[in-house]
């Protein structure tokens, strides 16, 4: 991966044709959740975190909350994975992003590192696999590559803000 840099109006990154994949896939894996019954929010830690309680203290009122936002969120995250997938390049490539695209690769790799997040145990103080070997190793090191494509879009973004390129 070459991280995203502002060119222009735009944010541009490369990403190769299995980095590609891997998005590819965690996108596959969060639509699968986007497309969970309702019912199942209170059950699944993942589906708790992408659609949070209202209130922790009142199960009626967080239960109410949940049932008044849910569509208005998932519609979102469901259009914010949409624009994810339109803007990848099928085989590896350029990565080219408006502002409104960049917003929504925020969000969508935000939901993404939370669901992973949520599955693996990640804590403040887990560190990046040193065992590439085993699956859980996989899985934090395409957690913490998420982690810095992530970061790089943020920095890229705030550079415009301040006026560098």
């Amino acid at each position: 991966m070459k991280p995203f840099r502002r060119r222009g109006d735009a944010l541009v990154a490369q990403l190769n044709e299995a980095e590609v994949s891997i998005v590819g896939l965690l996108l596959d894996q969060l639509e699968q959740l986007l497309d969970a019954d309702a019912a199942d929010a209170g059950s699944d830690p993942v589906l708790t975190r992408l659609f949070p309680e209202g209130h922790r203290g009142d199960r009626q009122v967080a239960d109410e909350y949940r049932e008044l936002t849910r569509d208005g969120l998932a519609s979102g995250k469901a259009d914010d994975l949409a624009t994810v997938r339109a803007t990848l390049p099928p085989e590896g490539g350029a990565v080219r992003l408006d502002p409104d695209q960049a917003q929504a690769w925020l969000r969508t790799t935000n939901d993404l590192r939370l669901a992973m997040g949520t599955r693996l145990g990640i804590e403040a103080d887990t560190e990046p696999p040193e065992d590439l070997a085993s699956e859980e190793g996989q899985q934090l090191a395409v957690y913490y590559w998420l982690t810095g494509l992530q970061g790089s879009l943020v920095d890229a973004l705030v550079a415009g803000r301040a006026g560098r390129r």
